[in-house]
């Protein structure tokens, strides 16, 4: 082989090197992006849960000064929102946080009864922001849900689920309802 054969053969082996490497660095960019716009929607749920999680102890003595029978219920809230507050993981954070959701739905409903808690402007304001705060948890859930659908399927396709396994990029967790009931559409009798 000639030194002239030789150079344009060391060239286009080096040029397709090159190449390699740049679409290794945009693949590894685009999944570090993903992966941190994942973070960044979970810390967004987190920082609402968070605001739940410190409107439920007002919103209990508030109840509890007028429906101090209703022990039970108020236990529930206490107990829900404890292990909410452990749950180390999306999947059961979205558990714990539905059994939170639907004990503070039995505290609303307790409420109801009580027409003097009901108008108090304590509980009203507290019930506003528990409402803001419930719509708050959907916006930075469908968020969070996107972004890790973007990771997810980006570590998924070819090829970039061979970079993504050669630097150990896992998929995430979704945050999602745990009661099937909660997804289910209702049904409307016109009888």
């Amino acid at each position: 082989m000639s030194a002239g054969g030789m150079k344009m053969t060391l060239g286009i082996i080096l040029g397709a090197v090159c190449l390699s490497l740049g679409f290794l660095v945009i693949i590894y960019n685009g999944l570090v992006r993903l992966k941190n716009l994942a973070e960044e929607g979970w810390s967004g749920i987190d920082v609402q849960l968070k605001r739940r999680a410190d409107l439920i102890p007002n919103l209990v003595e508030s109840v509890k000064g007028y429906a101090s029978h209703e022990k039970d219920v108020l236990e529930k809230v206490t107990q829900y929102r404890a292990e909410a507050g452990a749950a180390s993981n999306p999947l059961d954070r979205g558990v714990a946080e539905g059994k939170l959701s639907g004990a503070l739905m039995n505290l609303m409903a307790v409420a109801e009864n009580y027409p003097d808690l009901k108008a108090s402007q304590n509980f009203q304001d507290l019930q506003k922001s528990l409402t803001d705060t419930e719509e708050q948890i959907q916006l930075a859930r469908r968020y969070y849900n996107g972004t890790v659908r973007n990771l997810n399927t980006s570590i998924q396709s070819f090829p970039n689920n061979l970079v993504a396994g050669l630097f150990h990029f896992q998929a995430m967790q979704f945050f999602q309802l745990d009661d099937a009931g909660d997804r289910a559409v209702p049904k409307v009798a016109l009888s």
